[in-house]
């Protein structure tokens, strides 16, 4: 039985917690290892390797930066796998779920307002677009002589040619969005929802796992510092 956006977003909110809580590398690796096994056996696992490969680059950036502002090289790692394994989770989150089940459960179940719910699953919702649009700018203006190669400086200013039209691109499309949703009748009181959202005795065995993990984690914080 698939799990319910409900759930998914429980186990997504006690493992931030758990990364929150951890102090240590090898409780974090730990954690960070059991979040990739889900999705080495996944139908996705060709887009959710990508995001993560992308994710470990970060993480190493993220703990360069800490260590070469003051921090020990313990704590340069533990901020790098803190990282991980909160967005990692939330790769999962939304690779394996869809926008409208998470926008239904988030209203529905989570009592967030539906303007709120709705943008944060629209902006989610467009950044594919938003990828495609900049490869797609880049090779225009490419086309018309652009090179962004060069030092860092030079880099940075002729990238300009590329964020002046999307910014143009981004406001028609925020213009265009605003009026169907107002011709749709958007923030009226009455709506309704199609997805089947609500857990069943499965998905309260998984949130309640997910309690449990906190309050490990917690424990063992406690009483042996991890």
């Amino acid at each position: 039985m698939k799990w319910v956006p409900l759930t998914k977003i429980f186990v997504t909110a006690a493992l931030s917690s758990a990364a929150v809580i951890l102090q240590t590398t090898g409780a974090l690796a730990v954690l960070v290892a059991a979040e990739l096994i889900p999705i080495l056996f996944s139908a996705q696992r060709r887009i959710q390797l990508k995001a993560v490969g992308m994710l470990f680059l970060f993480a190493i950036l993220l703990g360069v930066v800490q260590y070469l502002g003051g921090g020990t090289l313990e704590s340069a790692y533990v901020t790098g796998l803190r990282m991980l394994v909160m967005t990692i989770a939330f790769v999962l989150l939304l690779t394996t779920t869809a926008l409208q089940d998470l926008t239904a459960s988030l209203v529905t179940q989570l009592r967030l307002p539906q303007e709120y719910a709705f943008m944060f699953t629209a902006a989610l919702r467009f950044v594919p677009d938003f990828l495609a649009e900049n490869k797609a700018v880049l090779e225009a203006q490419a086309c018309r002589g652009v090179s962004l190669e060069g030092n860092a400086l030079r880099r940075l200013r002729m990238y300009m040619a590329v964020v002046q039209p999307m910014v143009l691109k981004s406001l028609a499309r925020s213009e265009t969005m605003a009026l169907s949703l107002e011709l749709r009748g958007f923030g009226g009181g009455n709506r309704r929802y199609t997805a089947a959202v609500a857990p069943h005795a499965a998905d309260y065995a998984v949130m309640a796992l997910a309690g449990l993990l906190v309050a490990a984690v917690i424990y063992l914080r406690l009483q042996y510092g991890y």
